[in-house]
């Protein structure tokens, strides 16, 4: 039972090459040799192209190159690509024909899908800096209207400071928010003060301690946080 499963085997495998036997070795090895043209298109009609044809089919399919894109193109492609190369096939170095042609052929179609995949990698590339584009033309935007609504803080907040200047406040009161009204005056830099750093130009303004100044802040926090409830409700 296992010399038959062997001989079976055996067959099997032969059947698998029947399509590039040593038939189609020798004319191979012919068609390098001649130089008469007509002989080379008769070895090529009869015996080479119809196995490169079964070898270029079998190697895409075992390969599962057949996930290529247009692959019925790139198959005839290479099977006339495998043409030009024929004639430098040279078998003094020891290797048979079928193990030349189907490595070359193999190492054709993965040139290819290496080629398909940066390609494809590219694409995604160039769509992804399109859609960077995109985010960068909104993030401008985003902050081009961030940047106008804090003006527009700052300045309604200025004017809403000078009607509390007309209102009966304590002098300590009046130089705090004098001095808050110089810091507004350049509200990008703002960002940048810590609520320490804040305290000492305030300091600095009016001549008062941290102490008086707390005091004043506290004051003048009940009415900031009027004005921005009304200015967040609009």
């Amino acid at each position: 039972m296992k010399k038959k499963r062997l001989t079976r085997k055996r067959r099997n495998k032969k059947q698998k090459r029947d399509y590039f036997t040593e038939v189609h070795q020798e004319a191979i090895v012919r068609y390098t040799t001649t130089e008469d043209l007509k002989e080379r298109d008769q070895l090529y009609e009869t015996l080479i192209g119809p196995a490169f044809n079964e070898m270029v089919d079998k190697i895409v399919y075992t390969y599962k190159f057949t996930n290529l894109a247009n692959i019925d193109d790139l198959k005839s492609e290479c099977k006339i690509w495998l043409t030009t190369i024929l004639d430098k096939f040279d078998p003094d170095k020891g290797s048979k024909a079928f193990s030349y042609f189907s490595v070359i052929t193999k190492n054709w179609f993965i040139h290819k899908v290496k080629h398909n995949s940066i390609r494809l990698k590219r694409e995604v590339y160039f769509d992804e800096v399109a859609n960077l584009d995109e985010m960068k033309n909104l993030v401008t935007h985003n902050e081009y209207d961030n940047l106008r609504e804090k003006r527009e803080f700052w300045v309604a907040l200025e004017g809403e400071m000078n009607t509390w200047q007309d209102e009966a406040i304590k002098p300590n009161e009046k130089r705090v928010m004098e001095a808050i009204k110089i810091i507004l005056s350049e509200p990008e830099d703002i960002e940048i003060f810590n609520k320490k750093a804040i305290y000492l130009y305030l300091r600095e303004i009016t001549g008062l301690n941290t102490k008086q100044i707390v005091n004043s802040l506290n004051k003048i926090r009940m009415k900031y946080r009027g004005f921005k409830q009304g200015w967040d409700e609009q």
